[in-house]
């Protein structure tokens, strides 16, 4: 049996020997591959014998969850979606990634959140768990990752949701406005919220019942390229932002990939990518919404982002 103090103790094993940048992806119900890892820490010999683990042999890249956040005031984000996959043992729809509705037909995520099976996304939801009358559930027609994007790096990391029917647009259900300011950069420090239903502390495994937000700062690219943060594993290029806390007690985390970031009321940024969670040297890694990704929306679903009313409609 995996327990959470087993993994991280493996991940500590891990860090202090400096191996290959890789992310292991644990099961505890299949037993894919059973390793030993010698680990030296400190002058002691630890053994680790885990079993249960699903061993990736490239770097997986996954999404976060909020950390020292807190609930959302109701119905204050209309525009925020909950990406849900049908799981056949529970036979009920289960939270897996957040998304931003930009159109009546159209949510804008991740693309590491593209997943198999029915899919549907909640809009006007505060809490997963409850049947709020303000709530809009609606299937997913087709989804649209964009076609540079693989799993072995965040680059790229943006997919458009084709709903099977529009939104009904309400004051609980709104469209978020793409940026019109084709795309510029976020300066290092300016002050960011995300917001989502991930997990709300390090070890949890479920998600938030309720959404909840954080305010995090942007870390400029030289920084969070260097040494002492990411060393280019992986590469923070010109179209991802590093935002993160300089104390590590905030953070998104597993549950909120895809989830929009919104720096002084601009939409600037997709959930994509986090190493651990609440790490001061590990930042979060977010898509920006650039002029290349704005291109692409603009083709995929046949307007010009900037042809937009003010309600977020074309």
């Amino acid at each position: 049996m995996i327990t959470t103090e087993r993994v991280q103790l493996l991940r500590n094993a891990i860090k202090e020997n400096k191996p290959h940048p890789f992310e292991f992806d644990i099961n505890n119900t299949t037993a894919s591959l059973v390793i030993t890892i010698e680990a030296t820490m400190k002058s002691l010999q630890y053994t680790l014998l885990i079993s249960s683990i699903v061993v990736s042999l490239t770097p997986v890249y996954h999404g976060v969850e909020i950390i020292g956040g807190h609930k959302v005031k109701l119905h204050s984000k209309p525009y925020m979606a909950s990406m849900q996959a049908y799981n056949n043992k529970t036979k009920r729809y289960e939270h897996k990634c957040g998304g931003a509705l930009i159109r009546r037909k159209w949510v804008l995520t991740a693309a590491h959140c593209e997943m198999t099976g029915p899919i549907q996304l909640v809009f006007g939801a505060q809490s997963l768990s409850q049947n709020e009358k303000s709530q809009q559930r609606i299937l997913i027609k087709k989804q649209h990752p964009h076609p540079g994007f693989n799993r072995k790096t965040p680059e790229n990391d943006i997919m458009l949701l084709e709903l099977s029917s529009e939104a009904k647009i309400n004051k609980d259900v709104k469209p978020l406005n793409l940026p019109k300011d084709k795309g510029a950069d976020v300066k290092p420090r300016t002050r960011c919220t995300v917001a989502g239903w991930g997990v709300e502390t390090k070890n949890s495994k479920s998600p938030s019942d309720t959404l909840q937000e954080v305010k995090l700062y942007v870390i400029d690219r030289k920084t969070c390229n260097s040494k002492a943060y990411y060393n280019h594993k992986p590469v923070v290029t010109k179209d991802m932002i590093c935002v993160g806390d300089s104390k590590g007690r905030k953070d998104a985390c597993k549950g909120d990939s895809g989830g929009p970031l919104i720096c002084r009321n601009k939409y600037k940024g997709i959930v994509s990518y986090g190493r651990g969670c609440a790490d001061p040297k590990k930042p979060g890694i977010y898509t920006l919404i650039s002029k290349k990704y704005l291109s692409w929306i603009e083709k995929i679903i046949g307007v010009q982002t900037y042809n937009m009313t003010t309600d977020g409609l074309y």
